[in-house]
């Protein structure tokens, strides 16, 4: 990748522990400069996902712009999860903080220790539903399928826009 060049990412933010919003508004301010906010969505309450007996999350997606290769951004944002307080826990499991990586321009990137698009994003409403309300027309990178058209194929009930 040339070092100059920009690359916009979609990035999903999830918290369920300690103050859920301000841990969301942490991860926010944290990542300038490496990564540059465009948009945000609106914060979303969300039931659990793979484990249900936690409390419920708060979710939000981040359009951003990066220089950093995606393995560089992955590395990133999991420091950034253990910067603001993010301990081991197991699969699924309640977080202070949690950051994945959606899309990272129109990539498919396929290592290891990093998959984009992400490899779960079309089975969660909490990713869905937020990115739909920012970037509805969003084609899924080697597909012809949009953000609005996955959603549609989803039960959403149990997302909900946050209120204080």
């Amino acid at each position: 990748m040339d070092e100059d060049q920009v690359i916009p990412v979609y990035i999903s933010l999830g918290s369920n522990l300690a103050d859920r919003k301000s841990n969301l508004e942490a991860v926010r301010s944290a990542l300038p400069p490496a990564v540059v906010v465009q948009e945000a969505s609106s914060i979303y309450e969300t039931e659990p996902w793979g484990y249900a007996d936690q409390p419920d999350f708060l979710n939000q997606i981040l359009l951003a712009e990066t220089q950093l290769t995606a393995t560089d951004l992955l590395a990133y944002v999991k420091d950034l999860e253990i910067a603001i307080g993010r301990e081991p826990s197991f699969r699924f499991g309640p977080r202070l903080v949690d950051i994945d990586i959606i899309f990272y321009g129109d990539q498919s990137i396929q290592e290891p220790d990093l998959e984009i698009p992400h490899p779960r994003f079309r089975e969660r409403a909490f990713v869905l539903v937020p990115l739909a309300e920012i970037s509805p027309d969003l084609l899924i990178p080697g597909t012809d399928q949009s953000v609005s058209d996955l959603l549609g194929e989803l039960d959403i009930s149990g997302v909900h826009r946050y209120q204080e």
